[in-house]
C-alpha cells in the first residue's frame, strides 16, 4: 500500500481563490509546510490574510487555541515566482476553468520541480487526460477534486485520465485520506461521478418550472420535505452562481456529444444573460436578502366526513400509510390486492403511485378516477408530496382523499396533470444516470453511493436507492416519460434494463453498496 506524503513535505497550490484557500487550510491543518502562487501577486497575500482571519474567528468561538493559530499560520507562505515551488513535494493546481492556461502550467511544472514531486488538478469539469496531454510525462498528473469549502466537505474524487500512473493515484489518495477526507476513484469522464450525476438534480426542476407546473419555492419544498434533500435545486442553483451551474451542464453536454439527457434550458441561459447570478448578484431564483422560507403551516384541524376508507395492505407503502391513520384514530378497512396497485380507496377514487404516466392516461388505463402521488424519501416521516388529479375525479372525491391523507400528517400540493411528479422524475433520472456511470466503469457502485453522499449530502447513494425501489419499476417509469416527452432526455440506461430483466432478488452485491 501506497504510503501519504510526509508532512515534512511541502505542498504548494496554485491559485489563491476560494478552492485554493480551501485547500491550503487542509494541508496546513495536516502538518504540511504550504506555500501559495497566484499569477497575480496581491491575490496570493490577501488569501492568506483571509485563512488568518477564518482561523482567529475559530479562536473566538474556542475552536482552536491561541498555539494552535500561530502553529497553523507559520505553515504558511506565498511565492513571488513559480520558481519557488521547485522544492514542493505536491502540488495541486486550482486556477480557473481554462484548458490551455492547465495544460501550460502543468507544462511548466514538469521542468520545474524534482521527479517525485506530485502533481494534481483540482479541475472539477476539465478532462485530466487532455490537461495532461500537454505535459512530456503525462503519467504524472491526477485529478484531485476537492469539494467547497475543502476544509468542511469530505469527499475528495481522485480522477485517473489515461495515461496516469496507478502507484501516483494510490500516494495521492492516501495523502487525501491522510488530511482527513473519503476518496472516490473515478476514470477522467464529463463531471466525474458528482457533478455528472447531479445533473437531472437540476434539469427535472427546471424542466417543471419551465413548463409552468409549480414554482421554485413549491418545488423546492418538494424535493426537500418529499425526497429528502438537506437543499431545492433553485436555493442550489442561487448558491452555486447560476452561471458556473450553466458552465458545468454546458461543459458536460458539449463532452457528452449533446446528448439530449444534458441539454441545458433555455430559462437557464435567459437568467445569465439578465444578470441574475443567485446570491452574490443578489437575485437569481430567488431575491436577496431573503428571509428564510416559510415552514409548512399546520394542517386543518378537521375531521373528514369519513365513508369506507380501504387500504391495501399488499403495497408496502399502503401499509405504511395505514400505519399513520390508525394512530390518527382512523378507522380503516384492509384488503390484499397483490394484483393491483391502488393504495387508498375513498367512495369511488383511488389513490396510486405516480408511475409516471400522466393521470389522464391511468384513469384510462383503470377505467377509475384517482389521486396520483409522488414519490417519497420516507414514507414514515414524509410531510408534503405533489399530487396530480384525474379529470373525472370529482371535487368531493378529491376532498376525501385529501382529508384521509391530511389525517396521516401528509399535505397535499396538487399539481397540473402531465407526465411524473418532480420527486419522481429526479430520482428516476439520479438512478440512471448514475447506472450509465456503473456501466461505463467509470467508477465502482460503493464510490459513486458514497460521493454522491458525501458531495453532495444526498440522502442516499442513487444506486441503493434505485434498488429499494426495484429497477424493473423505474425503467418503466423512464419509459412512460420517455414516450410521453419523444425527446431522449429519458432514454433508459442498458444496465437499468439488464437488471430489470434479471430475476435475481439482489440485483448489485450488498458488499458494493
Amino acid at each position: 500500500m501506497q504510503q501519504a506524503l510526509s508532512v515534512d513535505r511541502q505542498v504548494a497550490i496554485i491559485g489563491s481563490g476560494v478552492m485554493g484557500r480551501g485547500i491550503a487550510m487542509v494541508a496546513a491543518a495536516a502538518g504540511h509546510p504550504v506555500c501559495l502562487y497566484d499569477v497575480n501577486g496581491p491575490a496570493s497575500t490577501q488569501a492568506l490574510a483571509a485563512i488568518r482571519q477564518h482561523w482567529q474567528h475559530q479562536v473566538g468561538q474556542g475552536k482552536l487555541s491561541a498555539a494552535q493559530l500561530d502553529r497553523l499560520c507559520g505553515r504558511l507562505s506565498r511565492a513571488e515566482h513559480l520558481s519557488q515551488l521547485a522544492r514542493a513535494g505536491l502540488v495541486i493546481e486550482a486556477i480557473a476553468e481554462d484548458l490551455a492556461a492547465k495544460q501550460a502550467l502543468f507544462g511548466q511544472l514538469e521542468q520545474l520541480v524534482a521527479s517525485d514531486c506530485l502533481l494534481a488538478s483540482n479541475t472539477s469539469s476539465l478532462s485530466i487526460t487532455a490537461i495532461a496531454a500537454g505535459m512530456a510525462a503525462p503519467q504524472r498528473l491526477v485529478g484531485m477534486h476537492f469539494f467547497n469549502p475543502a476544509p468542511a466537505m469530505r469527499l475528495v474524487e481522485m480522477v485517473r485520465g489515461l495515461a496516469t500512473d496507478a502507484d501516483l493515484l494510490a500516494q495521492v489518495s492516501a495523502t487525501a485520506r491522510a488530511w482527513g477526507k473519503e476518496t472516490v476513484q473515478v476514470r477522467s469522464s464529463p463531471g466525474f461521478i458528482v457533478n455528472r450525476i447531479a445533473r437531472p438534480f437540476y434539469l427535472e426542476s427546471l424542466r417543471c418550472l419551465q413548463q409552468g407546473l409549480a414554482d421554485c419555492a413549491t418545488l423546492d419544498s418538494l424535493l426537500q420535505h418529499a425526497g429528502g434533500f438537506r437543499m431545492g435545486p433553485f436555493a442550489l442553483m442561487d448558491l452555486i452562481g447560476l452561471d458556473v451551474n450553466l458552465a458545468v451542464h454546458r461543459s458536460i453536454w458539449q463532452a457528452m456529444c449533446y446528448d439530449p439527457r444534458y441539454t441545458p434550458l433555455w430559462i437557464q441561459q435567459e437568467m445569465v444573460a439578465a444578470g441574475w447570478l443567485g446570491r452574490k448578484s443578489g437575485r437569481g431564483y430567488y431575491q436577496y436578502p431573503q428571509a428564510a422560507p416559510a415552514a409548512l403551516e399546520p394542517l386543518p384541524a378537521q375531521q373528514p366526513d369519513w365513508r369506507q376508507v380501504s387500504v391495501n395492505l399488499a403495497q408496502p407503502v399502503a401499509a405504511v400509510l395505514a400505519q399513520r391513520l390508525q394512530q390518527a384514530g382512523v378507522q380503516l378497512a384492509g384488503s390484499h390486492d397483490a394484483a393491483a396497485d391502488w393504495l387508498l380507496r375513498v367512495g369511488g377514487a383511488q389513490v396510486h403511485l405516480s408511475d409516471g404516466r400522466p393521470a389522464a392516461q391511468r384513469e384510462q388505463a383503470l377505467q377509475q378516477p384517482c389521486l396520483l402521488l409522488d414519490q417519497a424519501c420516507d414514507y414514515q416521516q414524509v410531510s408534503l408530496l405533489a399530487a396530480q388529479s384525474s379529470p373525472q375525479l370529482s371535487a368531493a372525491d378529491r376532498q376525501a382523499l385529501e382529508a384521509v391523507l391530511n389525517a396521516a400528517g401528509i399535505r397535499l400540493c396538487h399539481l397540473p396533470d402531465g407526465a411524473g411528479l418532480p420527486v419522481l422524475c429526479t430520482v428516476a433520472m439520479l438512478v440512471n444516470e448514475a447506472a450509465e456511470v456503473l456501466q461505463q466503469g467509470l467508477a465502482n457502485a460503493a464510490d459513486i453511493d458514497r460521493a454522491m453522499c458525501l458531495g453532495l449530502n444526498y440522502p442516499q447513494g442513487p444506486l441503493a436507492w434505485g434498488q429499494r425501489l426495484g429497477y424493473g419499476w423505474l425503467v418503466r417509469v423512464l419509459r412512460h416519460l420517455a414516450d410521453y416527452h419523444g425527446d431522449g432526455h429519458y432514454r433508459v440506461s442498458g444496465w437499468l434494463q439488464q437488471r430489470a430483466a434479471d430475476a435475481s432478488p439482489a440485483c448489485i452485491d450488498a458488499k458494493e453498496l
